[in-house]
């Protein structure tokens, strides 16, 4: 166990301590996840961002948790990189940063470490995926990670007169709290509800300690008339239990019900049926929220949030919450039974719109690229393609070593010789842009294909893969170690928790709004750029990007027009007509256009270049841009 303490080393902001909480936020989430999992593997720091605090006055915060004090400037490179929470192996150069990938990858490690504690990984949900999807395209994601921890510390800060109003993002939580559940045997669940309402049965209810899990201690089962079936299974799972066999046997009229006629399931914890690493994020939050003196004082958190008050206080009864609470100091209300608010009450506070709802209505449309295509041209638009600038330029992959070329993965010959290709204009363009000295990020870099390739021919560049994918970046840094590469950084990361600074950035096929995305940060770096876009078909609106992207196109081009283009871009596998891949790369060229026109309206020279050979891949656009 020694040695796996020293193993990886976890940061955690630090700006200020407000009653039984530290700021921001997210340490408080991290740490209350450590002491529910009690988990001691990783050695903690906390990084003051003002005036440094005293080593007794930390130690105080956070109980029986060893935690250091460290200046930002101390931290290791790669993690100044980085935005805080953020997690690196002993050799510096492997970094897990954002609040979802280190608290998935503490769950991780504390199930791996002691296989017993099965609860724990339970946290991650079904298939593992709880909080995995990026907050860039998970509004859920983004609603626990991001704007309820800003919305609680908004309220926090403000005026008195801020905490008059519930942040839009809280009432957003309501609503969810208040939508149908589904899970993956939905159907089976909502037909044993159907028998125990018919019946008007009486389930066990297991009433839980706070300390039953630690203690060992028999859980009292009472009897006790239930709305639904839904807490009976939720508390089964947290015990480790299945249900009796009579529970899960449905009689003949139940099976022949149709799913049309089948009550919905409600939510008994945050994301449905079942306690997860959501409920640990929000915990933390909601309470902050609820113990603000206006809010308290005013009610109108009880009021107008009976879901919320009822899932907090449902919270408290899981095992192991409390005694983690009482680790992080936080004293836990103890909220009375609230009947839920009238929904004319609600209304008012509820009708919180869902993200880019007039837009995505528009995506649902039947329809061809030609009208589209000729409102263009009739204002003189057309597809753009400039000469590639070294269009017979290759590696010498003969003569590299093996760990270098992707055929070293699991792909086919074929497969591995246009990898090759699409890597050889990728890499002709990088080198023809790079200095010595130069940082140069690969963002999206799946297995590494592109930035192992690149450390290796410019030994004097630094090269950052950055990649959500746990497992596509370990075998990434497999392959960089069998190289002895010294100048790579792995970063397991989503986009936005990239902070560092750097002179080049690279993506092969970005899917969808991620090629906006890499492109968005390496303007702001002022950064030049090699991007090969891929997945037209998924890019819509978001709470960042709208399209059309550019000015030229938005005073021609509606949201749904744009949508057109990015569908039938799509259209170009090699199985289709002739005259449908033609018109795809039309589509494909008229929205990557749009794309760089928008990076020259900030100060952007800006080329669409075709790969060579086209037949490299279907997606075989490259968008090549350098601050002016």
């Amino acid at each position: 166990m020694k040695d796996s303490v020293a193993e990886e080393c976890l940061y955690l902001a630090f700006s200020h301590q407000c009653r039984d909480c530290i700021f921001p936020l997210h340490t408080s989430i991290s740490l209350f996840l450590l002491s529910y999992c009690d988990c001691k593997l990783f050695k903690v720091f906390l990084v003051p961002t003002g005036e440094d605090v005293g080593d007794q006055f930390v130690t105080k915060l956070v109980g029986d948790l060893e935690v250091h004090l460290i200046s930002r400037r101390q931290l290791p490179a790669v993690v100044q990189s980085c935005c805080l929470p953020a997690l690196v192996m002993r050799d510096g150069r492997f970094c897990r940063a954002g609040l979802s990938v280190v608290l998935r990858h503490i769950i991780q490690k504390t199930y791996e470490a002691d296989p017993s504690k099965k609860d724990v990984l339970e946290l991650l949900g079904f298939k593992k995926t709880c909080l995995k999807a990026c907050a860039e395209v998970s509004q859920w994601t983004r609603l626990c990670e991001i704007s309820i921890p800003l919305a609680v510390e908004g309220v926090l800060t403000g005026s008195p007169e801020h905490c008059q109003t519930i942040p839009p993002d809280i009432l957003l939580l309501e609503r969810k709290l208040g939508e149908p559940v589904r899970v993956h045997n939905d159907d089976k669940i909502r037909r044993q509800k159907l028998q125990l309402q018919k019946a008007g049965a009486k389930a066990a209810v297991p009433v839980l300690g706070s300390g039953a899990r630690e203690e060992g201690k028999t859980v009292e089962m009472h009897e006790r008339a239930l709305p639904s079936l839904e807490l009976s299974l939720a508390f089964s799972k947290l015990l480790v239990q299945d249900l009796s066999d009579a529970a899960n046997r449905e009689a003949p009229h139940i099976r022949r019900t149709k799913t049309s006629d089948l009550p919905l399931l409600d939510h008994v914890f945050a994301e449905g049926l079942y306690f997860t690493l959501a409920d640990i994020v929000l915990l933390p939050c909601i309470h902050q929220f609820l113990v603000i003196p206006c809010v308290k004082k005013q009610g109108k958190s009880l009021v107008n949030l009976p879901l919320i008050s009822s899932w907090y206080r449902r919270v408290q009864e899981v095992p192991g919450v409390k005694k983690a609470a009482g680790k992080c100091n936080m004293e836990l209300l103890q909220l009375p039974e609230l009947m839920s608010a009238p929904e004319e009450q609600l209304q008012g506070f509820s009708s919180v719109p869902e993200e880019s709802e007039e837009e995505n209505e528009d995506s649902h449309f039947i329809g061809g690229p030609r009208p589209t295509m000729t409102k263009l041209m009739e204002n003189g638009i057309e597809a753009k393609f400039s000469p590639h600038p070294c269009p017979s330029w290759t590696l010498d992959w003969a003569n590299l070593p093996s760990a270098v070329s992707p055929g070293e993965g699991k792909m086919s010959r074929d497969r591995a010789l246009r990898k090759q290709q699409q890597l050889n204009n990728l890499v002709a363009a990088v080198t023809k842009l790079a200095k010595p000295g130069d940082v140069i990020v690969d963002f999206c870099s799946g297995g590494g294909h592109v930035g192992i390739v690149l450390a290796h021919m410019l030994p004097s560049c630094q090269v950052v893969l950055i990649e959500n994918k746990e497992l596509s970046l370990i075998r990434a840094k497999d392959r960089s170690d069998e190289l002895g590469l010294s100048n790579i950084w792995f970063i397991q990361a989503n986009l936005d928790y990239f902070n560092g600074t750097f002179n080049i950035g690279v993506a092969l096929h970005a899917c969808g709004v991620a090629t906006d995305m890499v492109m968005e940060h390496c303007v702001k770096a002022r950064a030049a750029f090699v991007i090969s876009p891929c997945c037209y078909g998924f890019i819509q609106n978001t709470v960042k990007f709208k399209y059309p992207r550019s000015h030229q196109f938005k005073e021609i081009l509606s949201y749904k027009e744009h949508m057109i283009l990015c569908r039938f871009a799509d259209q170009t596998a090699v199985q289709l007509p002739p005259e449908r891949r033609l018109i795809g790369k039309q589509c494909m060229g008229l929205v990557d256009l749009d794309r760089a026109w928008a990076a020259e309206e900030r100060n952007y020279s800006v080329q669409v270049i075709s790969m060579e050979p086209e037949s490299c891949s279907p997606k075989n656009d490259m968008i090549v841009g350098i601050p002016t």
